[in-house]
């Protein structure tokens, strides 16, 4: 049988529930937004008309876009930095996180300590620019031509990340790890059996964070990326919302399309967060107890 609710439980939840409905619609309005203007005519969007729903509706914005053999290089760009970059972050973040989460380790409180003093003090941004131009010159003495492969191999790395597993792989029971081992396990079957199958929610979250720090990667694309080939989409949105700017771009431009140069580019950031999208819902049971799993050390 239910508790009846006192009124001041009842009016704590309504008052929550109220204030949390507005944040959500907060928080959805400007892709909604994004939708109706790239779907608008010009001269709704250039009169800012749009509100909610779209006015003079045409896909003209989408079609100019998926016409453009440089947004699908774009984005092939992004998709490989994304999955090859995740990949390889996780692997060194999941190895480093095992070998400190181990007391056996020698000078692991050093080797702690100096994990976590990179996130108090940063080198800043010119060191860390000669640092990649100089890792970018030993790829190119090597073979490694493209630029992707640096800001997939030379960023590899996440401080906060590596602690999350840690504090997740420091609460795996080790009397589970003493069995494996009797049972005649090695190092990297007791990690791949027994440490990574009991930590997937922190796993799963510190892949998502990965990811979108990935897909979302700006700076130092635009700034160690000469190639407009390899560019990924964030820096071909940024130079396309450059051109849109441009007066000479803008000249005439309402005579040419039924559309606005506003369109072009939410029509662009809509594509850029779709994938995200779609990705994060199988992610988000994970995401609460992963963080809470790996941020809080018992």
């Amino acid at each position: 049988m239910k508790r009846k609710l006192e009124i001041t439980e009842l009016i704590f939840k309504i008052i929550s529930y109220t204030l949390l409905g507005i944040f959500s619609l907060c928080c959805l309005y400007p892709f909604v937004y994004a939708v109706a203007a790239a779907i608008s005519g010009y001269g709704p969007v250039s009169n800012s008309e749009i509100v909610l729903l779209p006015k003079d509706l045409q896909f003209d914005a989408f079609k100019s876009m998926f016409s453009n053999n440089m947004f699908w290089t774009s984005y092939s760009n992004t998709l490989f930095i994304t999955l090859y970059g995740t990949l390889w972050a996780m692997f060194t973040a999941i190895l480093g996180a095992y070998a400190l989460s181990k007391k056996r380790l020698l000078f692991r409180k050093v080797f702690n300590f100096f994990l976590v003093f990179t996130m108090w003090f940063s080198a800043g941004i010119v060191p860390q620019y000669l640092n990649y131009l100089a890792t970018s010159k030993i790829f190119k003495s090597v073979g490694i031509m493209d630029d992707k492969w640096l800001v997939v191999i030379a960023m590899g790395m996440a401080a906060m990340n590596i602690i999350l597993l840690r504090n997740a792989f420091e609460g795996v029971p080790s009397e589970i790890e003493e069995a494996a081992i009797v049972d005649g396990a090695t190092e990297m079957q007791v990690l791949t059996n027994v440490y990574l199958p009991m930590s997937k929610s922190t796993i799963a979250t510190v892949t998502l964070f990965f990811a979108i720090s990935r897909w979302n990667g700006y700076f130092w694309a635009r700034q160690m990326m000469a190639n407009s080939h390899e560019h990924p989409l964030q820096v071909f949105i940024r130079l396309r919302l450059e051109d849109y700017t441009n007066p000479d771009t803008l000249a005439g431009w309402e005579l040419r399309y039924n559309y606005a140069p506003d369109s072009a580019i939410y029509a662009l950031v809509v594509c850029s967060i779709i994938p995200i999208l779609i990705i994060y819902p199988f992610i988000q049971k994970y995401f609460a107890k992963g963080v809470n799993v790996g941020g809080v050390k018992e």
